[in-house]
């Protein structure tokens, strides 16, 4: 197994994904605003894989590998590793439909990951979620979710068990600038307030809700969004990811100790379409800001750059280190190919967490119900004793 990979699943196992840089004594040209030489190629290396990876899911949906919808989050990488690297292992993140490199950032192994776009059983779900719908509680990754704000509540519940339960995780959740237009949102920020829920609220804001721009659909800033409920509002450069980190380092232990939730808009911005089927410009936005953006602002090059200047890497670390990445997400994509695809007969497994016999009523020839030729109980009930049929 590639070391990157060793490295990666360690970090989601140790207990402890934090590591505070700056903590070890190196020699002052040795770090880079408290980040030492090694912490600043790990963040280098899980950028590089995170942008490896969605690229070869592009490859891959683009010869029909993949099916159904695609959200890529290149360009975005810079809060998907500052914002997850100073959690620890136990701290749930939840999140929206763009999800494949949180999941990875998380603990989700690229094979899992690629293996759950692809449909396949080896996937992380199972083969069932797909590219929206990757899952891992195990890693505290609980889900990318299809519905626009779905994941709010959830998160909001998520704080809420902690705080029940008297421990001290704390809870990551991402949405889309769009979702914060959602009343979910509103009734989840408002809950959190009063039960001073251990939850960071973090919209990933790259400026636009699917073709829409942010500013064409509110009359108020994003940093407001949260303070008629008395909730902090913060705002980063997401793609800086030192800064990004420094950032979320300082708020999880503060969220911790018990500052109660806190809302941070994080301004990115993604290079490529809303999703597979959207165009990277020529609609909604033009083709010389996209260019500008990924020349000024890509999240990888202004680590690359600092790194080298402050000679902290070299062109031939850089390259060895992005065939080590490319390696990883190719073996991920052979994974995915060879893994099967689900058995039709299991479609139904884990749609409830129990199936009493005569407790639901199935129209589609599984049960004594119409469709599949069973009489109508007295009352109309279809099924077993008493005519009972739905539980």
């Amino acid at each position: 197994m590639l070391q990157a990979t060793k490295e990666m699943e360690s970090r989601a196992t140790n207990g402890d994904r934090s590591g505070a840089a700056g903590e070890q004594d190196d020699a002052p040209g040795d770090v880079i605003e408290g980040f030492t030489r090694e912490e600043l190629h790990s963040l280098l290396a899980d950028m590089l894989l995170y942008r490896r990876f969605e690229e070869k899911a592009e490859e891959a949906y683009a010869i029909g590998k993949i099916g159904g919808f695609c959200h890529l989050h290149i360009g975005q990488e810079g809060l998907a590793a500052g914002a997850t690297r100073p959690l620890r292992a136990d701290d749930p993140i939840i999140t929206a439909y763009r999800d494949h490199t949180l999941a990875i950032a998380k603990g989700i192994t690229p094979r899992a990951a690629m293996a759950e776009l692809y449909g396949r059983v080896d996937g992380c779900s199972g083969g069932r979620g797909g590219s929206m719908h990757l899952f891992d509680p195990t890693v505290g990754f609980m889900g990318g979710h299809g519905i626009v704000g779905g994941q709010i509540p959830i998160g909001a519940g998520l704080g809420w068990a902690i705080r029940y339960r008297g421990e001290d995780q704390v809870c990551v959740c991402f949405m889309g600038d769009a979702a914060v237009n959602q009343g979910v949102f509103l009734e989840s920020l408002n809950m959190s307030a009063i039960w001073q829920l251990p939850v960071i609220y973090v919209v990933e804001n790259n400026g636009y809700g699917m073709g829409t721009a942010f500013s064409r659909v509110s009359a108020t800033e994003m940093e407001a969004r949260s303070g008629a409920y008395g909730i902090p509002a913060h705002t980063v450069n997401g793609q800086d990811v030192l800064e990004t980190y420094r950032f979320f380092a300082d708020m999880a232990e503060r969220v911790r100790a018990g500052a109660g939730p806190q809302f941070v808009n994080a301004e990115t911005y993604r290079f490529r379409g809303h999703s597979m089927s959207d165009p990277v410009s020529g609609t909604y936005r033009s083709k010389e800001e996209v260019e500008s953006h990924v020349q000024e602002q890509d999240p990888i090059k202004i680590l690359r750059d600092r790194m080298m200047e402050a000679d902290l890497l070299s062109q031939a670390e850089l390259e060895a280190m992005d065939a080590e990445v490319r390696a990883i997400c190719e073996d991920a994509a052979e994974f995915a190919d060879a893994s099967p695809i689900p058995d039709p007969s299991t479609l139904y497994d884990h749609v409830y967490a129990e199936i009493n016999q005569h407790g639901r009523l199935f129209l589609d020839g599984r049960g004594p119900g119409p469709a599949a030729g069973g009489r109508l109980a007295a009352g109309g009930q279809a099924g077993g004793p008493g005519g009972h049929a739905n539980g």
